[in-house]
């Protein structure tokens, strides 16, 4: 069973950095694709990231592509998501997800999912 654990979200001003962390268990990180969604209340979840397995590929949500960083560290278990110029529309409870198929946008191919961490901007 794959368990994920997230970290790293908190409250800072606009126009700063924050890196959120995602611990993987149960599994080797290297072998599933990894992806960081968010979510605010009242709103559909949204995808921010996602990097594949084998190769690390990635993908971003065109409005964080120049701001975010999604990477991982096979030898720790661990997905990583540096955010620069953070804004207030990036306040959100942000959720790690992974799964051994294909990598997607879609929330619906996920099989795993963590707690949630959340990140506030303020203006």
């Amino acid at each position: 069973q794959v368990q994920l654990v997230e970290s790293g979200g908190g409250l800072v001003q606009a126009g700063g950095s924050l890196r959120l962390s995602c611990a993987v268990s149960g599994r080797t990180v290297s072998r599933l694709v990894m992806a960081w969604f968010r979510q605010t209340p009242g709103k559909e979840r949204q995808f921010v990231a996602l990097i594949g397995g084998t190769g690390g590929s990635t993908a971003y949500k065109d409005s964080v592509r120049d701001r975010f960083t999604i990477s991982r560290d096979n030898a720790k278990d661990t997905v990583y998501l540096q955010m620069n110029s953070l804004q207030p529309e990036d306040t959100a409870v942000y959720v790690c997800a992974a799964t051994y198929k294909a990598a997607s946008r879609s929330d619906h191919l996920y099989d795993y999912w963590g707690q949630g961490t959340q990140v506030t901007v303020s203006s």
